[in-house]
């Protein structure tokens, strides 16, 4: 049982491999890492490039920033460099990293500084790692240097030890994907004394620097920071290391942790805070943002897809649920996706509805999460926040207009209620006021509802209730009335509108579903490449209002490499250009992304299970929302899917007819090597022995008649593959001229002569057949397959009937024996290349009967084998002719052929 236990998983092992060999396809990643500037990863990177050097290995710069360093610079010399990449910028020429001559040289390794840094307009790529992403896809090693603030996890917390932002970071997933992480450490002391050397600043700015970012305290944090990262890597490692090998251990449970996010900034640190906590465990990580009726200011939408994009660069993928109740969907979900913990932000505000409900939120959650870890992270008090921490002031996102319509609405409805006064009670008015405020609700958002209902009560109060016209009340059960008045439109009105914005975004997810269900489902039915692209089209069209241009790949070329195809919609071949990389690379590129980002359209690649099948270019107004992107994506998936079925559909029955062309080849190449090869052994012979020896005339005729047998034989064998050919080339097109079927029964006759000999051949035509308009010489050959087919079936001695006659605009063939007829499986057959029957005789291709089949239909006839009813076959041929001579022009015809 034990040695069961240890053996390996072979699905896991599989997996292993193939990540593996992907692996090794791609160059590695070495980072050189430190806690800040100034600790010399440069200089150990240029050491270690120097190294490599010595080993033979074939490297070269490709951006290395000396900041004026002297010991820096001199290990420069020596190494190749490729020219720095110059693009002007506000009257100014910046000099970058140049991609394009890195790959074209193609190295070994090459040294890149500073991964994080942001590319000057104009590049290829936003961002300095995406070039080095790149340059890894081409299978080059890559050398660089990061700093800890730069990771995209830790920026918020090296902004809280230095007080200063870093604009400039990666994500995290790349330098926990490095081959090799190479940790450059150097005490706090020594950095603090080679900066009052003027080793890392000019000597103004390193006092600056030891004043701010470089003191004591701040490097020493930074310095843990550093070394705990590195050292969580080599716990994780160690980690993969003993899984990978089976070596059995203490092994830490999976964990599978749950950040809630929202719309506001406390999210960041939420999310960096979570994917910290993640590597340091060991654990998965996903996100949720619960979508309330709660309708987003302009703040907020755009704070909301912050988050969402920062959530990307940390590797953390985000589900968007519909839910009025927040805890019940961070709770639902998180069972669902077993997540072992849930991270939330401690709640900042305080409102009425918060202490309406059963405990706040976080007591809620703590109470439904049940086994579930729940972990609460603070947020940084600020001055400027202190007041909106205290009091909830609810955010309106109705316009002027709505509030002057409903006050319009109100008004008027009050005016006419005060018009019927002394027919209905001041009672009756309340309820018909509160019918409004539940009606306006269905149209207005919460402030306008909470304005109808303060002015309604109000209205009521003043117009209606004793004394008239004052807010003054006497009876204290009006005086309660109106209270619950106002409290029951509000809360009433608020609910309504709550529902109804809840039904709005249900109703969207609703929409989206179905239109990947029709997308779907006439994806399945659609037949062929271009019904493909254009049910891609008309849909990209309808739900997204974009034009979309779908470029798809070609054959492949020589080396074995796939093409794109062009497109002259792109409209410039620098549009086309950047469809190629997206379709090499298989990232989206163009406007609204980090890579190309100053051209007019977006490009993205559909990509199958094989790989990227081709590339959709669509021209964006805006930037997608998260839920927008989540239906793209899915609509793109779809897509892709569908081209990819459609080209496996194509590579099979391509396979198909691969495999039934080489059937056909083995089979044509014994048939007719074997017939081949008795003509040419005859020929050989006979013509060797009149060659060689002497023999009586009689014996000498013998010969030749052999030889001349023999060459018949093979100048048919020749005629059929060069007839078949032509018919499956398309080249033959009848030449229809006036025949007589006399003329061509004879000729018919006189070829076949000697192998009738045995038989009996009736010819049976009418007197009054009249010429009719067909090829000659098609059909000639037509009657000669069919009565050779005959004489090789029938036995000798038996009749072979041969019936000709028009009718009805047709000329009608009959070619009738006293053969062995078909079977039932020879009649679906008989017509078929190659095909020969299972009693016939020894010789023959099964070329002839096929020949007769696509000379009939060249004619635009039709042909048909059957049994006849006393034993034998029977073909039936029908060829419709444009018209036939009456007797006077027969004769004509005939007078004519005797004169020439």
């Amino acid at each position: 049982m034990e040695s069961a236990d240890l053996r390996p998983d072979p699905d896991k092992l599989l997996a292993t491999i193939l990540q593996s060999e992907e692996k090794g396809k791609r160059g590695k990643l070495k980072i050189f890492f430190g806690m800040c500037a100034g600790v010399g990863k440069t200089y150990s990177m240029l050491q270690a490039a120097r190294v490599e050097k010595t080993k033979g290995c074939d490297l070269v710069v490709g951006y290395v920033e000396t900041h004026n360093r002297t010991e820096t610079a001199a290990l420069l010399e020596g190494l190749g460099q490729i020219p720095r990449k110059r693009l002007p910028y506000k009257n100014a020429d910046l000099e970058e990293l140049d991609l394009d001559a890195i790959l074209a040289r193609k190295p070994q390794l090459v040294l890149v500084d500073e991964l994080a840094h942001t590319n000057a307009p104009g590049c290829r790529h936003a961002k300095r790692y995406q070039d080095v992403l790149e340059i890894l896809e081409h299978g080059i090693h890559v050398y660089t240097t990061v700093n800890v603030q730069h990771l995209e996890s830790r920026s918020d917390t090296v902004a809280q030890i230095t007080g200063i932002t870093v604009r400039e970071t990666l994500p995290d997933e790349i330098f926990e994907n490095a081959d090799e992480v190479e940790l450059v450490d150097l005490s706090p002391d020594e950095l603090i004394q080679r900066l009052s050397e003027g080793k890392v600043y000019a000597p103004e700015r390193s006092q600056e620097a030891m004043s701010n970012f470089f003191r004591k305290g701040n490097i020493t944090a930074l310095r843990e920071m550093a070394l705990r990262i590195v050292a969580d890597r080599v716990d994780k490692q160690l980690h993969d290391y003993m899984q990978e090998k089976r070596i059995r251990g203490p092994w830490k449970s999976g964990s599978h942790l749950l950040v809630a996010i929202d719309y506001r900034v406390q999210s960041t640190r939420l999310l960096r805070w979570t994917k910290n906590l993640a590597y340091s465990m060991g654990a998965n990580v996903q996100a949720i943002y619960v979508e309330t009726s709660h309708k987003l200011t302009a703040n907020e939408e755009e704070q909301l897809n912050k988050n969402f994009a920062l959530a990307k660069p940390l590797g953390i993928k985000v589900r968007i649920v519909t839910n009025y109740d927040v805890v019940s969907a961070i709770v639902d979900f998180a069972q669902k996706e077993n997540a072992t913990h849930i991270i939330v932000g401690k709640p900042r505000v305080r409102n009425l509805l918060a202490m309406i409900r059963l405990g706040n939120f976080v007591n809620r959650l703590i109470r439904y999460s049940g086994s579930i870890d729940v972990y609460i992270l603070g947020a940084d008090n600020q001055a400027k926040g202190r007041y909106k921490e205290k009091v909830f002031v609810p955010s309106f996102t109705s316009t002027l207009r709505e509030y002057l319509t409903v006050t319009a609405l109100v008004i008027l409805t009050s005016m006419g209620c005060y018009l019927v006064k002394d027919y209905i009670d001041y009672q009756v008015v309340s309820f018909g006021l509160l019918f409004l405020v539940s009606i306006l609700a269905i149209f207005f958002g919460s402030g306008p509802i909470l304005l109808a209902a303060a002015l309604s009560a109000m209205i009521w109060d003043y117009l209606f209730i004793p004394p008239q016209f004052t807010l003054h009340i006497d009876k204290p059960q009006d005086i309660l009335m109106l209270i619950m008045f106002f409290l029951i439109a509000l809360l009433n009105g608020i609910l309504t509108s709550r529902v109804r914005r809840q039904e709005k975004k249900i109703r969207i997810r609703e929409e989206r579903t179905q239109a990947l269900y029709q997308l779907t489902k006439e994806l399945n039915i659609a037949g062929g490449l271009e019904e493909v692209t254009g049910i891609a089209n008309r849909y990209v069209k309808r739900y997204f209002g974009m034009d979309a241009t779908i470029l798809l790949k070609k054959e492949r070329t020589q080396n074995g490499e796939s093409l794109l195809s062009s497109d002259p919609g792109l409209g410039s071949e620098n549009e086309q250009s950047v469809a190629n990389w997206v379709f090499k690379n298989s990232i989206a590129a163009g406007k609204y992304t980090d890579t190309l980002p100053s051209g007019s359209r977006t490009f993205y690649p559909l990509t199958g299970n094989s790989g990227t099948i081709g590339v959709i270019a669509v021209e964006h107004n805006r930037t997608f929302t998260q839920g927008e992107e989540q239906f793209w994506e899915a609509f793109l998936s779809q897509i892709s899917g569908k081209y990819e079925r459609e080209y496996f559909r194509n590579a099979a029955r391509i396979t198909y007819v691969l495999s039934e062309s080489e059937k056909l080849y083995k089979t044509l190449f014994n048939s007719i090597s074997h017939e081949l090869r008795i003509p040419v052994a005859t020929i050989l012979g006979a013509s060797d022995t009149l060659l060689t020896q002497s023999y009586p005339e009689e014996t000498r005729q013998a010969l030749y008649q052999e030889i001349n047998i023999a060459s018949i034989r093979l100048n048919r064998l020749i005629e059929n593959l060069l007839n078949m050919s032509r018919l499956e080339s398309g080249y033959i097109k009848p030449r229809l001229d006036w025949c007589d079927v006399h003329d061509i029964t004879h000729q018919v006759s006189e070829a076949l002569q000697n192998e009738l000999k045995s038989f009996k051949l009736t010819t049976i035509i009418p007197p009054d057949m009249p010429l009719v308009k067909v090829d000659f010489g098609l059909l000639e050959q037509i009657l000669h397959n069919l009565v050779l087919n005959a004489t090789q079936n029938a036995p000798k001695g038996s009749r072979i009937r041969l019936k000709l006659y028009y009718d009805d605009e047709q000329l009608h063939i009959h070619v009738m024996d006293r053969g062995p007829g078909f079977s039932t499986e020879e009649l679906n057959s008989v017509f078929d290349k190659f095909y020969r029957g299972k009693e016939a005789k020894a010789g023959g291709t099964g070329l002839g009967l096929s020949i007769v089949k696509g000379f009939v239909m060249a004619h635009g006839g039709t042909i048909r084998a059957e049994n006849r009813e006393n034993g034998g076959a029977r073909f039936v041929l029908v060829i419709p002719t444009q018209r036939a001579l009456n007797i006077n022009e027969k004769s004509e015809y005939r007078r004519y052929n005797s004169d020439h």
